[in-house]
This record gives structure tokens, sequence and C-alpha cells, in this order.
């Protein structure tokens, strides 16, 4: 996992893509907060969100 987020900032970084960094950070955090929503009392909340 931490391999593909690295081959993606190098490709950035490299292609001189830098408007896609804050779209990946965003995707990331989604990714973060649906990780610890699962276990959480939150879930029903974030649910109705989407």
């Amino acid at each position: 996992m931490l391999k593909v987020l690295k081959d993606l900032v190098v490709f950035f970084w490299q292609a001189k893509k830098w408007y896609l960094y804050p779209l990946l950070l965003i995707i990331i955090l989604f990714g973060v907060v649906m990780v610890f929503a699962q276990s959480s009392a939150l879930a029903p909340f974030i649910y109705t969100i989407f």
C-alpha cells in the first residue's frame, strides 16, 4: 500500500502534476475516515451522509 502511494508521489513529481496532490490527499483522508468509522459509534452517522 505504501509503495503505491510512494509511486504515485514520484510520478506526480516527475510528470509535474502538482495539481493532483490535493486529490490524492482527499482520497487518503476519506479512506482513513472510512476505516476508523467502521469500528466506532459514528458509523450510522457517516452512512447517512452518503
